[in-house]
């Protein structure tokens, strides 16, 4: 049902005029890049934490390894020599490893130990036979456990540094964050005044030399071909109604010169209507080029609606309540332009009845007039998008121009007022008109 979308700057009070779903809880750029930051402090801390573990216990089996093998060459030569057991070197101990205990040649060998006893192990145990088969093993065992007790702390001083590392790095990343986060946000702010209406809007240089200044670059250059096209389009529709109200003029006139009868009826009508479409397209280009300024003054709201519904010549129930004030006088009163009110609450309720049902009933409360009808409603893209200039919904919605609803929501907009379109649960259209406190 309901026609037009005015494409004017500077409407205020957009969100309050049209009813649009609810938008889902945002989470911040900053705190989405503070824990990607921690995210990968933690990874990096866990990775270098990990290899320095892996490489020191390498590193302590290896030398281990080396001394036990070193220790078990210097005892067997001194027993060979002297026969004294040197460095804490055993003959056959009993818990020597199996695969030392009878090695099948006179090398040297060693094997890793991992039983612990109390502070004794892991080892790495050294071995050889003292002279030739047959002969004693001579063994050696290394003590890993005070290596492996400073690899422990060693991992407990890791995840210290790592753990203030990251408490270092989380603030940073925040701050950083930050500061990305407010030039997009600039960015983000300077698009939706432009998808409101204000073409002047302009991000301007935002620092740096990177991607986000390249986008708010663009959003400007956006804005800047935007207003050039939007401009061009208002000049040309004021020029056309500004040189048809001289043809049109002129056919006013030669109607009237006509024979009264059917044709002389039909042309009239035809000519009225082709001169209301020209004021209504001239209104449109002074409100579009921000030519119209209100006239304020103190009225009663409900004798104002009453006697805009009377000029429309159309059947409308209007009620009218003064509100919860206890002053009713003082109440039904307000400081607004009249002739605007008039045009506002006229285009509405022609626009209820033209593609709407009755009964079509105006209610006036406090600061709010309620235009309703029983017809189909407003359509859902009209509701989601805004009326549209020359567009009525679906062709089945009746006649029109479709500039009623643009000229309404223009001259709410220069009220300060809220215009707000709707459909009733129980069927038909519903526009809310709220007028600003004195």
């Amino acid at each position: 049902m309901r026609t037009d979308r005015s494409d004017r700057p500077g409407r205020p009070g957009r969100s309050d005029r049209l009813s649009r779903p609810g938008r889902p809880r945002r989470t911040s750029l900053r705190w989405k890049i503070a824990a990607l930051a921690a995210l990968t402090a933690c990874l990096v801390a866990a990775a270098v934490g990990v290899l320095v573990h892996l490489w020191t216990a390498q590193d302590i089996r290896s030398r281990a390894d080396a001394r036990a093998f070193n220790t078990v060459y210097s005892a067997v030569d001194v027993y060979r020599r002297t026969g004294a057991l040197v460095d804490g070197a055993a003959l056959d101990p009993p818990d020597l490893p199996a695969a030392l205990r009878a090695p099948g040649d006179d090398d040297r060998h060693t094997a890793y130990d991992g039983s612990v006893d109390g502070n004794l192990g892991p080892s790495v145990w050294g071995a050889q036979r003292t002279a030739g088969p047959g002969s004693p093993v001579l063994a050696v065992r290394i003590n890993m456990s005070p290596e492996l007790h400073t690899l422990d702390r060693l991992d407990v001083i890791v995840t210290v540094a790592s753990l203030i590392a990251l408490g270092a790095a989380v603030p940073v990343a925040v701050y950083g964050a930050g500061l990305l986060a407010r030039r997009l946000r600039r960015v983000s702010e300077t698009a939706g005044r432009i998808s409101a209406g204000d073409l002047d809007a302009r991000t301007g240089p935002t620092g740096g030399r990177d991607e986000v200044a390249d986008i708010a670059t663009a959003v400007d250059l956006m804005a800047d071909s935007l207003g050039r096209r939007l401009g061009a389009e208002r000049r040309f529709t004021a020029d056309v109604a500004h040189e048809l109200r001289t043809p049109v003029g002129g056919l006013i006139a030669a109607v009237d010169l006509l024979p009264p009868g059917e044709t002389e009826d039909l042309l009239r009508d035809r000519v009225r209507d082709l001169r209301g479409l020209v004021e209504d397209l001239l209104e449109i280009s002074r409100l579009d080029a921000g030519a119209e300024q209100p006239v304020r003054a103190r009225v009663p709201l409900g004798a104002v609606v009453a006697e805009a519904v009377a000029r429309t010549g159309l059947d409308a129930e209007v009620t009218v309540e003064a509100g919860s004030s206890d002053d009713r006088e003082r109440a039904g009163f307000v400081e607004t332009d009249p002739r605007r009110l008039e045009r506002i609450v006229g285009n509405l309720v022609v626009n209820a009845h033209r593609h709407g049902a009755a009964p079509i009933t105006v209610a006036v409360t406090g600061r709010t007039v309620v235009v309703r009808d029983h017809g189909p409603g407003f359509p859902a893209d009209l509701l989601l998008h805004g009326p549209r200039r020359f567009h009525t919904g679906s062709r089945e919605r009746g006649s029109g121009h479709g500039l009623g609803l643009t000229i309404a929501f223009g001259q709410a907009g220069l009220l300060g007022a809220g215009l707000r379109l709707d459909n009733a649960p129980d069927g038909g259209a519903v526009a809310t008109l709220s007028l600003p406190p004195d």
